[in-house]
This record gives C-alpha cells, sequence and structure tokens, in this order.
C-alpha cells in the first residue's frame, strides 16, 4: 500500500503575519455577512429570539411547578395565557387615549403651531433673505423650469399602523405559539444541548451556562419589570398631579419605555413636554412637566436600578449605547428592547466558553480588578533585577575611584 505523502510545512515570521491577516479578514467578512443575515431575516428571528429569551426567564417556574407536581403542559398553557391576557390588558388600557389622541391630531397640531408662532416670527427675516436668494438663483437660469407639484394625500398615523398591525399580531401569535412548545417540551432542549457536546466536562460546562443563563435573565428582567412598573406608576401619578391629559397612557408609556435603555427616557420626556405645550399656557408650566418625568427617570436610573439590579449584571454603559443603536438599525423597536438581554446572555457565556474571558471583561460594567499576571511578575523580577545590576555596577564605579584616589596609578589605565 503506498504511503501518501505531503510537502512540509515552512512557518516563518512573515507566514505567520499573513495568516492572521487572512483570519481577521474571514472574521470581517462572517461578521458583514451575519448582520446582513440578521436584519434580512428580522420577520423571521425576531420572534424566535423573543420566544427563546422568555423561554429563559419561564424555566425556573416551569421546573418549580413540575416539582409540585403540575404538568409542563399545563405550566406552558398558564404562562402563555398569562402573557396573551397582559398584552389584552394593555393594549385596553392604552386604546383610549390612543383614540382620542387620534381623533383630536387637528386641533394638536394647531395649537402647536400658535405656541410656536412665535418661534418662527423671530426667524422670518432669514427665511425671506432665504426666499430672496432662491428667486436670484432662478432668474439666473432661464431654463430651469419650476417644479410640478403633486399634490401628496397626508396618511393619519392610526391608518399607518393598520397597515402594520397584521404583521404585528402574526409575530406576536408565532413568539407565543414557539415559547409555548418550548415551555411543554421540558428539559429536552437542555439534553439535546448537553449532549452535543463529547467530554462530560464539556457537557457539565453547557449544563452550568444554560442555568446561569436561567438566573442572570430572570433576575435582570425580574429586577427591571418590577422597577419599571415603580416608575411608571410614579410618572402615571405625577402627571395627574399636573392635570395632564392621559395620565394612564403616560405611565404605560414609561412602564414599555423605560425597557429601552437612554432613548426610551428621552422620548418619554420629549412627548411630556409635547402634551405639556398644548394643554398649558406659556412654556414654563411644560418645562416643569417635562422636568419631572425627566426627574424621575433620572433617580430610576443613577440610583434604583444600580442599587436593585445585582452588580455582576451591571454592563459597560458605552457597550450598552452601542449596543443598543445596532440592534436598533437592525431590528428597529424589538432589537432595542432585547438588546440589554442579548448582552446578559453573552456576558454569561464568556465565562464559560474558553477565550471569551476578555470579552467578558470588556462587557462588564464594574470596575476591573488589579490582577498580577505571569507576565507583570516576570516584568517586575526583570526589572528589580536591572536595578540591582545597575546598582552594583555604580559600586564598583565608585570603589575603583576611591582606590584610584588613595592608590594612583593602580585602577584606570
Amino acid at each position: 500500500m503506498a504511503e501518501k505523502y505531503s510537502f512540509p510545512r515552512f512557518r516563518t515570521e512573515s507566514s505567520g503575519r499573513s495568516e492572521r491577516a487572512a483570519n481577521w479578514a474571514v472574521i470581517g467578512i462572517f461578521l458583514i455577512l451575519g448582520f446582513a443575515a440578521i436584519a434580512a431575516g428580522r420577520d423571521f428571528l425576531m420572534p424566535v429570539t423573543l420566544a427563546a429569551l422568555l423561554f429563559f426567564v419561564f424555566t425556573p417556574l416551569r421546573r418549580l411547578a413540575r416539582r409540585r407536581g403540575i404538568p409542563d403542559a399545563l405550566t406552558a398553557t398558564g404562562i402563555t395565557l398569562g402573557l396573551v391576557v397582559t398584552v389584552v390588558l394593555i393594549g385596553l388600557a392604552a386604546s383610549g387615549p390612543i383614540s382620542r389622541a387620534a381623533e383630536n391630531l387637528p386641533t394638536i397640531k394647531i395649537r402647536l403651531e400658535q405656541k410656536f408662532s412665535d418661534i418662527r416670527e423671530s426667524f422670518e427675516e432669514l427665511q425671506q433673505a432665504a426666499q430672496e436668494i432662491e428667486q436670484v438663483q432662478a432668474s439666473d437660469d432661464p431654463e430651469q423650469q419650476e417644479p410640478i407639484k403633486v399634490e401628496q394625500v397626508s396618511e393619519s398615523p392610526l391608518t399607518s399602523l393598520m397597515k402594520f398591525t397584521p404583521a404585528i399580531a402574526g409575530q406576536v401569535v408565532f413568539t407565543l405559539f414557539l415559547l409555548f412548545f418550548m415551555l411543554a417540551s421540558g428539559d429536552l432542549l437542555y439534553l439535546k444541548i448537553v449532549q452535543s457536546f463529547d467530554t462530560m466536562a464539556e457537557k457539565r460546562s453547557a449544563y452550568l451556562a444554560l442555568r446561569q443563563i436561567e438566573d442572570s435573565l430572570g433576575n435582570y428582567l425580574g429586577a427591571i419589570t418590577i422597577i419599571n412598573a415603580g416608575l411608571g406608576l410614579a410618572v402615571g401619578l405625577a402627571m395627574f398631579a399636573w392635570g395632564m391629559p392621559g395620565a394612564v397612557l403616560f405611565g404605560l408609556g414609561a412602564f414599555i419605555l423605560n425597557f429601552i435603555p437612554y432613548l426610551g427616557a428621552i422620548v418619554g420626556v420629549i412627548s411630556s413636554a409635547l402634551v405639556a405645550l398644548v394643554v398649558m399656557p406659556g412654556l414654563f408650566w411644560p418645562l416643569m412637566v417635562a422636568g419631572s418625568y425627566l426627574l424621575l427617570t433620572s433617580l430610576e436610573g443613577q440610583i434604583i436600578t444600580p442599587y436593585f439590579v445585582s452588580r455582576r449584571l451591571q454592563m459597560n454603559a458605552v457597550v450598552v449605547f452601542l449596543a443598543v443603536a445596532l440592534w436598533a438599525w437592525l431590528w428597529s423597536v424589538i432589537g432595542m428592547i432585547i438588546a440589554v438581554p442579548v448582552l446578559v446572555v453573552m456576558r454569561v457565556l464568556a465565562d464559560y466558553v474558553p477565550g471569551w474571558e476578555k470579552f467578558g471583561n470588556f462587557l462588564a460594567g464594574e470596575d476591573p480588578p488589579t490582577l498580577e499576571d505571569e507576565d507583570e511578575e516576570e516584568a517586575r523580577e526583570i526589572v528589580e533585577a536591572g536595578s540591582v545590576a545597575e546598582d552594583e555596577a555604580a559600586a564598583r564605579e565608585v570603589t575603583a575611584e576611591i582606590v584610584e584616589d588613595e592608590i594612583p596609578g593602580s585602577g584606570k589605565t
């Protein structure tokens, strides 16, 4: 039987650099294609991701119910129906104020225009100058014709929402059905994931990672949900105290928007300011209303959430902001909501996947620990050895000078 031979590989320094450059090029191409695939498959991947996150959140509840003798299918049915009832109640509570706001939209628009009329008058001179410049440019070009004005029929926000309602409803139904089947399957998914690894150590590490994801997501989303509910109650009461219309809608909006880091609070403050401009005289009281909303969200974000959320689950603020922006670009509002939970999952996986330790440290929000690794110890030893050698060399020079002074001609030549 003839033996198979292959040419030997001669690895040089230049070839090592070229291989590393090729690896980075492949990684870059993979990331670009991955983001393109995520953006293209958003209609399918969004409900799948939401169902997976909810599965990890409700799995401890399903396991607790099983220990009490309740079948997994019955628990999955109860959780799914509970989510449906919650969504329906939120929709019913918000439908009234939203419909009234949609009916009064022309009146609201007129009042806002009246409010900003003074500001618009201050800029009239600039607008007239700009129009004169445009007229001069048009007169210099005789071939330029006036553009044909095409009347565009403006579409109401309620009509636009009705167009997207079937797609949104379909994704919600798909998410709930997928969540039901995942919960009703019991520990089957965990078993299949663990069985996909070879060694017992890898199986144990995979199972521990799954349980840690359960705990982290449950603790984070549970704490954030309770905090957001308290914030929604506080905002609703504050808007009611200010005499704002739709205080219940403001409370629900604060509860939902606060799941979106940074941007949710900004949208809430701007919305309260615009509504206050319509219903309140002057500019002072609208600023006070917006300031109260900003004060409540600031207290929540700077004091309450850092105190009640585990320090281990806190994330790097810069990474959170970039993640929210990235997922907003990919999946719009749903992407902004799932951005932080996805970071929590990646933070947990970084503790169990070999080679991801530095990535996990980059995601963490706590101050990095002061570690003394082998390289630092070796560097310190080298510095200390170098200082000792310098001291010995300096001592020899001083000794030689002393000997030269005492015994002329005995030292230097």
